[in-house]
């Protein structure tokens, strides 16, 4: 070899020289330049994810590492996300195998209380109410367009609002669509304090708004160290398929309230699921390449994952004026939008919009019931939907 091949040679092993990719005459238009210019597009999209994570606070545990995992995935020549790159070997061990999102759930029962919950156990109603945003979500992206049913259910999940089970879900059934999902799931997440407060006010009226509740017993220890035992067990006799899922946060929890393990409890709180986190959010970004998340469907998504959202604040809403039409105690719709998983940045939401009605109106601790019981809720729609997919 010369010296001026040498040079070439040098120069194609470049990620200047392989940022833009030759023509594919098969394609045209719009697909043409995500064909050719796919690479750079994604790393100003990971760079613009970044930024969200960053300077807005979007979900930053996860979106920063998401975002930095894209980055890696879209190095052009560099394999990375491949099979036997580093990512790639990350992400089939933790995330094709299902293990890091229960690692997430164990840690994130060990920093969950039900004592609201078992409190008033009524309210889990509220966060069974918001699933509907799931099945909703699934029957549009079924039937409207046309996903296949396993992509759908994928799809669907982001209505729970829950990051981990959307992963966990998309990992069995629609591994092609992981990155889209994800971002859309994390997303939409952080962006609660601005999606939810508008329905919630279109869907309530000031009156309603200003209810206040009855104070919350107090809930022993002995009932918080029963109520994982309970739930697992129902679990077990009537879905199995969620149990994996409900198993990993039912052991966080027990061990957090048994009180004989606090060394684990709080490994599970802080430094497990802090590594699990980091790894978690890396594999995920592997799947933003190029050419699995510049697509038509992924769009289809972003707006299939708003409509499920929508959906599952309504109907918690909805329900919850329903409940206070029958309920002997006075229940504030508002709490029924704390029915998505999205601990416990839910019931804030909820609470901030009933202090604007009343400031009297402290509602967060009615707001945690439906707000823990939706996390049970969208791990219980999980395992409906694996089972439906079989």
């Amino acid at each position: 070899m010369n010296f001026i091949e040498s040079l070439k040679a040098l120069w194609n092993s470049t990620g200047i020289a392989n940022m833009i990719l030759p023509a594919d005459p098969s394609l045209n238009g719009f697909e043409q330049i995500l064909h050719q210019f796919g690479h750079p597009i994604m790393l100003v999209i990971c760079c613009f994810l970044l930024w969200l994570g960053i300077k807005k606070q979007f979900e930053p545990l996860l979106l920063v590492p998401i975002a930095f995992g894209g980055l890696l995935s879209n190095i052009p020549l560099a394999g990375i996300a491949e099979p036997t790159g580093f990512l790639g070997i990350v992400y089939e061990a933790g995330i094709h195998k299902g293990l890091f999102p229960l690692i997430i759930f164990m840690g994130v029962g060990a920093m969950t209380d039900f004592g609201p919950l078992i409190a008033n156990p009524i309210t889990a109603l509220l966060g069974g109410a918001a699933q509907f945003g799931i099945f909703g979500a699934l029957l549009l992206a079924l039937c409207v367009f046309g996903f296949t049913m396993p992509q759908a259910a994928s799809i669907g999940i982001i209505g729970g609002a829950d990051g981990p089970t959307s992963i966990y879900v998309t990992s069995k059934l629609a591994p092609e669509l992981l990155g889209a999902i994800a971002v859309a799931a994390y997303s939409y997440m952080a962006l609660v304090p601005v999606i939810q407060p508008p329905i919630m006010k279109l869907l309530t009226t000031e009156e309603e708004r200003k209810i206040e509740m009855v104070q919350l017993r107090e809930v022993s220890q002995r009932e918080k160290i029963v109520f994982p035992l309970v739930v697992l067990g129902l679990c077990i006799l009537f879905l199995p398929d969620a149990c994996p899922l409900v198993g990993a946060f039912g052991f966080g929890n027990l061990c957090k309230e048994c009180g004989v393990v606090e060394r684990l409890s709080k490994t599970m709180q802080n430094e497990l699921i802090n590594i699990v986190t980091i790894f978690l959010g890396l594999s995920v970004g592997s799947k933003l390449s190029a050419q699995q998340f510049l697509t038509v469907q992924t769009l289809f998504i972003l707006i299939l994952g708003i409509v499920a959202f929508g959906l599952a604040t309504a109907m918690g809403v909805i329900f919850g004026k329903i409940m206070n039409k029958f309920s002997k105690n006075p229940i504030n719709p508002l709490i029924g939008a704390a029915g998505v998983s999205a601990v416990p940045m839910a019931a804030r939401v909820a609470n901030k919009v009933g202090l604007e009605a009343n400031s009297q109106n402290y509602l967060l601790m009615h707001a945690m019931g439906p707000n823990v019981s939706g996390v049970i809720g969208s791990a219980v729609a999980a395992g409906i939907l694996l089972s439906m997919c079989k």
